[in-house]
């Protein structure tokens, strides 16, 4: 369901499983239940990942710590990253997304071309085979679907996103990869890479993670034009 990565004072960080609900439902216990049973203290979540991702998640120990975690989520001063694998070529290597979000059908949401409170994501790709390309997504706000939503807006829906997309695999491609974050004047990092899925396991992309996106704040990331 979890791995425990850092037990720190004020919060700990976990890796979520891919398709475990972060709330408990229908009388399975979500991530968080889970995580406060076996480790036998209360937890405050301060963000969250759908079902089918997987990857770094941020759970505050008290009250205190998630009021000042929450505040700097809101004031995006936790940089995530995230790792994704789709079908199709987008119509370029890499760019902004941009535009505000509605909801739509069947629990979707689509992507709108007014920017009057738009979702924002920044991303890199590179070919892994004919057809197939890694994505390295930097997400600069934090909206519902966000990055599944900016995927199919470009055409190319994560792989196993049956939701946005109609190819279907071992699991929906999209893992919380980094956490950038200062709290409290210390400076913290956080990276794992997807533990699941045989497309995620794959030497070509595992090679391209290592070699590329080993330290993804580095990177030259595109700015707006």
């Amino acid at each position: 369901m979890y791995q425990l990565l850092s037990e720190q004072h004020d919060f700990i960080v976990i890796n979520k499983d891919c398709n475990v609900h972060f709330h408990s439902q229908d009388g399975t216990a979500g991530v968080i239940a889970q995580a406060e049973a076996d480790l036998g203290y209360k937890l405050y979540p301060v963000h969250r990942l759908d079902s089918p991702t997987s990857g770094l998640l941020i759970v505050a120990r008290s009250p205190k710590a998630a009021n000042v975690f929450t505040q700097m989520f809101t004031a995006h001063q936790v940089q995530k990253y995230y790792l994704a694998i789709a079908l199709g070529k987008p119509k370029k290597k890499q760019g902004w997304i941009v535009g505000d979000m509605a909801k739509s059908r069947r629990s979707m949401y689509k992507l709108l071309r007014t920017t009057e409170n738009p979702a924002v994501t920044q991303f890199f790709c590179l070919s892994l085979c004919e057809g197939k390309r890694a994505y390295l997504l930097k997400p600069l706000s934090g909206k519902t679907h966000q990055l599944r939503v900016a995927m199919a807006s470009i055409g190319v829906p994560i792989l196993g996103d049956t939701l946005y997309g109609q190819h279907e695999s071992d699991r929906c491609y999209l893992h919380a990869y980094s956490l950038h974050f200062n709290y409290l004047g210390q400076q913290y990092v956080f990276q794992q890479r997807p533990m699941q899925g045989a497309e995620f396991n794959d030497e070509v992309f595992t090679s391209l993670v290592s070699q590329q996106w080993l330290q993804p704040d580095n990177l030259a990331w595109p700015t707006k034009k």
